[in-house]
């Protein structure tokens, strides 16, 4: 029979051995069999926003509608909107006008310049007969010098023709209406009036589940400012290791996961890629020096590195984005280590029953 003192020491070596045995095991499975609980159901939040400023009309959706990309969400009060895109028609029009108006002129002009290019040139044949009878005293000087400034008056009436014809074809611009500048500032405004015309109604941009609508009838809605979140369909599954952990991962690992929302439930999955770095990595550009990091401890925390995570079946019904979930991933592909990782991950999932 083993004296109290045997059995003391029987009983110390057995709890010293099963904690090397537990803490070789953590060491192995950290590294072959990682699992962490810092996992999250990711999905793409889109904040929606009008384009243009305006109150709100009338609203199509309630929280947690689900749409499709397309589908009406909310509109404004058209009746600014369609106000402008009248006042930018009739602006368009009134260009067109102007522009009969400057062909008119520019006919007219052209008809008289060439009554004065006539009228220059008769005064010309008489200024010559005028010098040639000059020149054999048959006219006086006076009469020659009257001649020569009526000539001289002709021919600058033709150069002002010729500069306010020039004026008024730059006024009218280009005869092709798609090149005329005139017409394509107010067709740009037209285009721009139907356009804020149109994003009065405000459609989902993909197919998602509306969220935190803070919307009614009457409601300002500023450009830009967002009304309600539409969240996308489209789940991403990101896990938080430790960098040791990850030594032997790759896209195309085999992992599986257990959401804290359906527990008991294992669900195969496998690793589609791993993020560039994090915010610890990142150095800030402000002119200033380095900011080394400082730690009074002998022993740091391990820094985590995040990967992303895809199941390979869909799941029984849709999670909310920021569930929490576990990963088990399998770096190795021993039968050893498969049948570990299995029974870690399956225990995990049996906890999630009372916590």
């Amino acid at each position: 029979m083993m004296t109290p003192e045997q059995k003391f020491a029987r009983w110390v070596r057995v709890s010293i051995a099963s904690f090397l045995l537990m803490f070789v095991y953590f060491i192995v499975a950290d590294i072959w069999i990682p699992l962490t609980p810092d996992s999250t159901v990711m999905r793409v939040v889109t904040p929606v926003s009008s384009r243009v400023a305006g109150y709100v009309a009338e609203v199509h959706v309630q929280n947690n509608s689900v749409v499709k990309r397309g589908d009406l969400l909310f509109e404004l009060d058209p009746t600014p909107f369609n106000t402008q895109v009248d006042a930018a028609k009739i602006a368009l029009a009134q260009a067109r006008l102007t522009n009969q108006q400057l062909d008119a002129q520019i006919a007219a002009a052209q008809a008289n310049l060439k009554t004065a290019q006539l009228t220059a040139q008769n005064d010309k044949v008489t200024f010559d007969r005028y010098q040639r009878l000059s020149a054999m005293q048959n006219v006086s000087q006076s009469d020659l010098d009257k001649v020569r400034t009526t000539w001289q008056g002709s021919v600058q009436s033709v150069n002002n023709l010729n500069a306010s014809i020039h004026a008024l074809i730059i006024e009218r611009g280009e005869r092709d209406d798609s090149r005329n500048v005139t017409l394509q500032k107010y067709q740009n405004s037209l285009e721009q009036a139907e356009l804020n015309l149109g994003w009065t109604q405000v459609r989902a941009e993909v197919d998602g589940k509306v969220s935190n609508l803070q919307l009614s009838p009457g409601f300002y809605a500023a450009a830009g400012s967002a009304a309600l979140a539409l969240v996308h369909n489209n789940a991403d599954i990101v896990a938080d290791f430790r960098e040791k952990s990850l030594r032997h991962t790759h896209p195309g690992t085999d992992a599986a996961v257990v959401f804290d929302a359906l527990p008991g439930q294992v669900f195969r999955a496998h690793v589609t890629s791993s993020d560039a770095g994090v915010l610890a990595g990142q150095e800030a550009v402000n002119g200033s020096l380095s900011e080394p990091e400082t730690s009074n401890r002998w022993v740091r925390d391990a820094q985590r590195m995040r990967i992303h995570v895809e199941l390979d079946d869909a799941l029984p019904k849709s999670l909310p984005t920021g569930a929490r979930a576990t990963v088990q991933l399998y770096n190795s592909e021993g039968a050893f280590a498969r049948f570990f990782s299995g029974l870690q991950i399956h225990l995990v999932s049996w906890l999630h029953y009372v916590y």
